[in-house]
């Protein structure tokens, strides 16, 4: 697993983890109870803050993710040759591998 399919799959179960805690407090919004009420705010504000992070962590990979397919195109831009060069010694070497099975 990639270090991008690893961080995707980070976010997709921190969703989860978030909608989950919000279903929980929309279930017990008329328990009463001091204690449970203050527990209830913190958890609300832990929420709020959690999906400020996750909108800043998606935000940074989409931006990295960006960046690389730019970084990627100019240099191919910048050296169609050796690109294809590339692209063909790994097919090669792919062709290679399949071809021993």
């Amino acid at each position: 697993m990639s270090t991008i399919e690893s961080k995707d799959k980070l976010i997709a179960d921190f969703k989860v983890v978030i909608a989950d805690a919000e279903e929980l407090l929309h279930a017990t919004a008329n328990e009463a109870g001091e204690k449970f009420a203050a527990s209830r705010v913190k958890l609300e504000k832990k929420i709020v803050d959690a999906k400020a992070k996750l909108k800043d962590a998606e935000n940074i990979l989409v931006g990295k993710g960006k960046e690389a397919a730019e970084v990627a195109d100019n240099y191919v831009q910048e050296n169609p040759w050796k690109s294809v060069g590339i692209a063909a010694g790994v097919g090669l070497v792919i062709g290679m591998l399949i071809g021993r099975r």
